[in-house]
């Protein structure tokens, strides 16, 4: 079994998909539009170009996510997608990018449990937790 972090986005999928794809170091391997597929009379006419289903391979785990039609769309909230991180320059790095455009809740600092943890919610309003453990 694999746990897997499905986002929906209000129109921004494939701008987010690339971002993340570039901030994470991962592999955008699949970008499937609403325009020929099944359900495309089930969203607005300009959203043809919009996304249906994407995938993100970062390493062994992937992200997924899609454009949900505007009247459904609603507002991320009660989670956060966590980033474990092994390199502390590493988390800065990631921590820094995810912020860009959006709010940081809690700035990357040490922990008591962790040589770096931060929470922010990115531009394309996803919540974030970066976490850089210390050696146990």
């Amino acid at each position: 079994m694999q746990l897997n972090p499905h986002l929906n986005f209000n129109g921004e999928c494939e701008e987010a998909l690339k971002f993340y794809e570039q901030c994470l170091d991962g592999k955008i391997t699949l970008m499937l539009p609403y325009e020929g597929s099944p359900v495309a009379d089930h969203v607005p006419a300009a959203w043809g170009n919009k996304v249906l289903h994407s995938e993100l391979s970062i390493g062994d785990d992937r992200l997924t996510g899609a454009d949900v039609p505007p009247e459904q769309y609603q507002k991320p909230q009660g989670f956060s997608v966590t980033l474990d991180i092994k390199d502390p320059a590493d988390a800065e790095r990631i921590f820094h990018a995810l912020a860009e455009g959006g709010a940081v809740h809690l700035t990357l600092q040490e922990t008591f449990w962790a040589l770096r943890f931060g929470m922010l919610v990115d531009r394309f309003g996803i919540p974030w937790m970066i976490n850089c453990g210390k050696a146990t």
